[in-house]
């Protein structure tokens, strides 16, 4: 199952994938049906539907003709948002969780001990085929950083690392794209890591339910076609119950909370000489059981 936020007939809803019949089904009209009154959006519904996964199953696997023609459009129908179109948050960041990608940003002493957070601005969300700005006025060194991402599924505090897993609604996917030389600049992350358009997200969330084993996802990132990033999840330095454990010591987990987990080695920066992205490049970056998240840089 695919949870998806988009537009359909000029109004933004959320729903269902079904990648088999290319059809999205609205949630908020089955659940109508059904007699639930689902909130507005899919960040709401998380936190206030219980078992949203369950339901939406139930609902999906009722449905005859006339739910179709009400609820069901087809994929082409739809403009694609981020699943998550504007976080509550800022979107949580681990940097050089894994070892490669450490060492080609600073060497082994760039390998670190604790967990490094930074954060990106809600503002930065894009979603899957919208374009990525180039921000030619303001950078000359824009880099792509594909990453598995978590969607926290339920409000938590304190979370030990064995509950971890049951505060996780889903996961997808993000584009981490940096503007290294403002990064530089500022000797912080944040406004090298939240200038417009430079959080793609989607396409979709995946329920936990469907993913047993997070840690053992293939990742790849190509450019153009050119496979420059090639790793799994099983090389992350701080694993996801970890991240939840040690980011919620002290600060409230809430429903539609997104945690990007990191990146592996190869970003553009990280090579001789560095390869940035410029207006024209296509950046896909394929997970395992997630999907792909494409974007084009304009």
């Amino acid at each position: 199952m695919k949870f998806i936020s988009y537009e359909w007939n000029g109004t933004q809803t959320y729903g269902v994938y079904d990648e088999n019949t290319k059809l999205v089904w609205d949630l908020r009209m089955l659940g109508e049906k059904a007699g639930i009154l689902l909130p507005d959006t899919l960040a709401e519904a998380i936190a206030k539907t219980a078992d949203l996964y369950g339901q939406a199953n139930k609902w999906l696997a009722a449905a005859g003709e006339n739910e179709k023609a009400l609820a069901a459009a087809d994929e082409q129908e739809i403009r694609w948002l981020a699943p998550i179109p504007r976080p509550a948050k800022n979107v949580m960041c681990i940097g050089k969780n894994y070892r490669d990608h450490a060492i080609e940003m600073g060497g082994e002493e760039s390998i670190p001990e604790h967990m490094l957070v930074f954060t990106k601005s809600p503002t930065a969300v894009i979603g899957c085929e919208e374009d990525i700005p180039a921000h030619a006025d303001l950078t000359d060194a824009l880099d792509y950083e594909g990453e598995l991402a978590v969607v926290i599924g339920k409000r938590g505090k304190e979370i030990s690392r064995g509950e971890a897993f049951d505060y996780i609604f889903g996961y997808t996917i993000i584009n981490d794209v940096t503007a290294r030389d403002i990064q530089k600049r500022h000797k912080q992350f944040f406004l090298g890591k939240s200038l417009d358009g430079t959080c793609p997200m989607g396409p979709w969330i995946v329920p936990k339910e469907e993913i047993a084993t997070p840690h053992q996802l293939a990742i790849e990132t190509k450019v153009n076609g050119e496979i420059r990033q090639r790793s799994n999840t099983e090389h992350l330095i701080f694993p996801i119950d970890e991240m939840i454990a040690v980011l919620s010591k002290g600060m409230t987990l809430e429903p539609g909370d997104i945690i990007a987990t990191g990146t592996p080695s190869g970003v553009g920066y990280g090579m001789n000489p560095p390869r940035m992205l410029k207006p024209g490049d296509t950046v896909e970056i394929t997970i395992k059981k997630i999907g792909t998240l494409a974007n084009k840089v304009r």
